[in-house]
């Protein structure tokens, strides 16, 4: 799973290179460097694939739960509401990121 996390990272880094200026070209009238967006793109992709990890694991323990006794429904149910915020939180360093 480490290996796979680091070619991940690896990967993506490698990719800045391919958004690099030339040497002498204009300066472009709004900077936009690319790291902005590749911090953007990561900060969604990990808050997604962790909040999907957390619903997985809550979602299963809340499911058996809820087979040995129902009434325990509306207590398992939030959890998997507070779960899913951990994307809507990657989402807003995003956009936070890319608009300051």
């Amino acid at each position: 799973m480490k290996k796979k996390i680091a070619a991940t990272a690896l990967a993506l880094l490698s990719t800045a290179s391919a958004f690099a200026q030339t040497v002498g070209a204009a300066p472009a009238a709004v900077s936009s460097s690319p790291w902005k967006y590749i911090g953007a793109a990561i900060a969604v992709s990990v808050a997604c694939i962790a909040g999907g990890m957390a619903v997985a694991r809550i979602g299963a323990a809340a499911m058996g739960a809820m087979a040995e006794k129902p009434e325990l429904s509306g207590k398992a149910l939030p959890y998997v509401g507070l779960a899913e915020g951990i994307c809507l939180w990657g989402f807003l360093v995003a956009l936070l990121i890319l608009l300051l």
